[in-house]
């Protein structure tokens, strides 16, 4: 009797000692098991990007996430900000064509080989690390061997764990505009006592590495156009100035004879058309290879002109040339101001280059009035794109440093800075030099 007793005791010790084990190592089990619960699924459709090769992003990251993924030399990074640190499980949704791939995950300088079977999408645990810092971070992948033509497609990266319990941010949604990143402004204040102000005077400089294929460094921005350079390709850079038509439209064939930019001169070499897809007007593009490190001065003059339309005229002036150039002169009809909203922006309009960090430098801004006395702008409201304010994308920044502005965005650096901010400059109390009369 003692020794069933003794016996039906230990069973219900044993039981009961199994029973507690697995409740202390539940989150180890559910890893080891697969049935982890991802609090955050990336899509890599989005905030994905081929390590230096915009042209293998372009093939690479679809609409569908990462695809056509052939050559083992590729480096595909999904890109993410948590705001919270500890523990951080990452695993991916994938699937591959046939056969097993073999793939390594890194994360914060620490890799992982692993195998990937599976035909159908499968959700997959990969590994555990540590979160130290808030910020942004990424995940990369790279392919090692594959039996099927590619290692495998991959539609979402998977975060779970401590850090990925608070704050989070990354691209859910509007992925082309996502891609491309935030846009970043400047407004200049104009001092109170300038009026009928005719002359905007700006300078910009873009330090050596800066200058980033897809980049739009805008000077001399303001209420009806804008007026910049860009980097367009390897061997394109340009000198853009445009207005908008006061019709409201993305295609310029739809513009109403009586709302059309009208042409009045430009420069020597100077390309002129109508534009569409943001706003539709007329446009001008000074083919010019312009050099990082070096600063370009920019001159706009804006004064009402007859039958209630105002005049808009742009001069650009380089180093290398050493003289004051026009591009264009438009009328703009139904308008009749002095210029207005002066402002500077920073952008990237080719989406697979949304990786890449740039920056520019402002300085010297002045305005001048109808009479000729120049007023120095030395204030400053910092504002961003919707991409920015919905915090689709936080890798953006502006500010003052001595006596200039500069603008940063793109490339998932992890210090932001407040948008609606007020930043002022050194003043440099030296006016331009320039003679409106002599200038073409």
């Amino acid at each position: 009797m003692r020794i069933s007793k003794f016996i039906y005791l230990l069973i219900i010790l044993t039981i009961s000692s199994c029973g507690g084990k697995e409740t202390n190592h539940s989150a180890k089990a559910d890893i080891d098991s697969g049935h982890i619960k991802w609090n955050l699924a990336i899509p890599t459709a989005a905030n994905s990007w081929v390590v230096d090769s915009p042209k293998e992003t372009d093939k690479i990251i679809t609409k569908n996430g990462i695809d056509l993924w052939e050559n083992p030399e590729t480096k595909i990074r999904t890109y993410f900000r948590v705001e919270n640190t500890g523990e951080i499980h990452i695993g991916i949704r994938a699937k591959v064509d046939k056969g097993v791939s073999s793939i390594q995950l890194t994360f914060n300088g620490n890799s992982k080989k692993f195998t990937l079977k599976n035909t159908e999408f499968k959700d997959i645990y990969i590994a555990t690390y540590k979160v130290d810092t808030p910020g942004y971070y990424f995940v990369e992948l790279q392919g090692i061997t594959k039996e099927g033509e590619e290692f495998a497609d991959v539609t979402e990266v998977l975060i779970s764990g401590k850090a990925s319990e608070g704050k989070s941010y990354f691209v859910k949604e509007d992925y082309y505009w996502g891609r491309r990143g935030p846009s970043v402004h400047l407004n200049y204040e104009i001092p109170k006592e300038a009026k009928n102000v005719t002359w905007y005077y700006n300078e910009m400089m873009i330090e050596k590495g800066q200058d980033v294929i897809g980049s739009y460094f805008m000077a001399n921005g303001f209420g009806e156009g804008y007026f910049g350079i860009q980097v367009n390709s390897e061997d394109k850079r340009t000198v853009l100035f445009s207005i908008w038509s006061p019709f409201k439209t993305d295609d310029p064939k739809s513009i109403p004879e009586d709302q059309k930019i009208i042409l009045l001169k430009k420069g020597k070499d100077i390309l002129t058309a109508e534009f569409g897809n943001e706003g539709s007007g007329g446009q001008s593009r000074f083919l010019y290879n312009w050099k990082a490190g070096n600063k370009y001065k920019f001159l706009i003059k804006v004064i009402p002109s007859v039958n209630k339309s105002t005049d808009y005229t742009a001069y650009f002036y380089a180093p290398e040339i050493g003289k004051w150039k026009l591009i264009a002169s438009f009328r703009r009809p139904k308008t009749s101001t002095y210029l207005t909203r002066p402002h500077s922006f920073l952008e990237n309009f080719i989406p697979s280059m949304g990786n890449v960090e740039r920056k520019v430098n402002f300085s010297n801004q002045w305005v001048c009035d109808s009479k000729g006395k120049w007023y120095e702008m030395t204030k400053a409201r910092f504002t961003a794109d919707a991409t920015a304010r919905k915090k689709s994308r936080l890798d953006y920044a502006g500010g003052a440093k001595g006596d200039y502005f500069y603008l940063k965005n793109d490339g998932f650096f992890s210090e932001y800075s407040k948008i609606d901010t007020f930043f002022s400059r050194n003043s440099d109390n030296k006016p331009p030099e320039i003679n409106f009369s002599t200038l073409p």
